[in-house]
């Protein structure tokens, strides 16, 4: 696709500590959110992502409402979920509630649809886990007809169908972009294909280039399917410091109190610096300065084709005041570096055919 690349910032609004390391309320994690997205917008960043999850060590259980009022703080910026977790939630509210920040916003809302992958929403909201498949797939369908603006009509087996029924509010521009957020599913690649939506790679551990065949079967995909081609993005973690030698002191012991916390709920081996650095070399962690960071970038956009970067800017207890720093170097260094990289390569291409 002949587009340029946009690059995006995300957060899951995780519990941080101030430079003392005294724990933050929820409450002011959010005020801090809002901040960190009012900075990205001011320096130029193209999209500013919040997640949605329902336990105690991430504070933002809400997206649209944190999306809210960043639409009346900010003016450029596009805003957008990472991810809403359609499964336990139901299509129409979450298409209001998303429409209602696109009005907001002046029509800059976009929503990234995923299962998400803790499942702590699906008892709190009276959902069976036995049907985590099919509340995703049928609540998909659903959303994907109230996306067309037109009346629904519409039928399965878990929620009410409906009938003829309009939803509002209407979005101005006809449409809310939406995207599917993936993290290696084949099926789901497909099955994002099917319903003509851009594709979010969540791409949290190992080599980047691993999903490159992921980016090429949705491309296969949509041409096979008949739709038209669609952006590709990737989600990864990453902080920008002023020197590659300050990524372990300054990030590590944050990193390593979220992953031990998520490891212990899942089974897995306490976390290692060793580990840590392994994925800042040679995995899916963009830490370091910002000639690192931006190669690295580089790197991944050109051996997957994506149109779109967005690094999840918040890990673990990581202080507020060190993330404003690491945006403020993704915008005015990492990016125009990334791009000037990239217009390199294209360059070195174009020379190369003509010859």
């Amino acid at each position: 696709m002949n587009q340029q690349v946009q690059f995006g910032l995300g957060t899951f609004g995780d519990v941080t500590v101030d430079e003392n390391g005294a724990p933050l309320s929820q409450a002011q994690v959010i005020r801090n959110v809002v901040a960190e997205g009012v900075l990205a917008d001011k320096l130029g960043v193209d999209y500013f992502g919040v997640g949605e999850h329902h336990r105690d060590d991430f504070a933002i259980t809400a997206p649209e409402t944190v999306l809210g009022a960043l639409a009346a703080a900010t003016t450029n910026i596009q805003l957008g979920s990472a991810v809403t977790v359609l499964s336990s939630d139901d299509p129409v509210r979450v298409y209001e509630r998303f429409a209602t920040v696109d009005a907001l916003s002046n029509g800059r809302a976009e929503i990234i649809l995923g299962r998400g992958s803790f499942t702590e929403s699906f008892p709190l909201f009276g959902y069976n886990l036995a049907d985590y498949e099919t509340l995703f797939a049928e609540k998909l369908d659903l959303f994907s007809e109230l996306i067309k603006e037109e009346p629904v009509t519409w039928s399965g087996t878990l929620r009410a169908g409906l009938e003829s029924q309009e939803v509002f509010p209407r979005t101005e521009s006809g449409s809310l972009k939406t995207w599917i957020g993936v993290g290696g599913s084949p099926e789901s690649v497909v099955r994002a294909a099917r319903y003509g939506m851009p594709l979010v790679l969540a791409i949290i551990g190992g080599q980047p280039e691993r999903f490159a065949p992921y980016a090429e079967l949705f491309h296969r995909a949509l041409a096979e399917l008949g739709q038209p081609d669609l952006p590709v993005a990737v989600h990864s973690p990453g902080y920008i410091t002023d020197s590659d030698d300050r990524v372990v002191e300054e990030l590590w012991p944050h990193y390593k109190v979220m992953r031990d916390r998520i490891g212990r709920d899942r089974g897995w081996p306490e976390s290692s610096v060793d580990e840590f650095i392994g994925e800042v070399k040679h995995g899916s962690m963009y830490a370091g300065s910002p000639e690192t960071v931006a190669q690295k970038i580089a790197k991944t956009i050109s051996a997957l084709g994506i149109q779109r970067f967005d690094m999840k800017y918040s890990a673990g207890t990581l202080p507020h005041e060190r993330m404003m720093r690491s945006i403020e170097l993704y915008a005015t260094e990492v990016i125009p570096r990334v791009r000037e990289l990239l217009a390199d390569d294209a360059g070195a291409s174009t020379a190369q055919s003509s010859r």
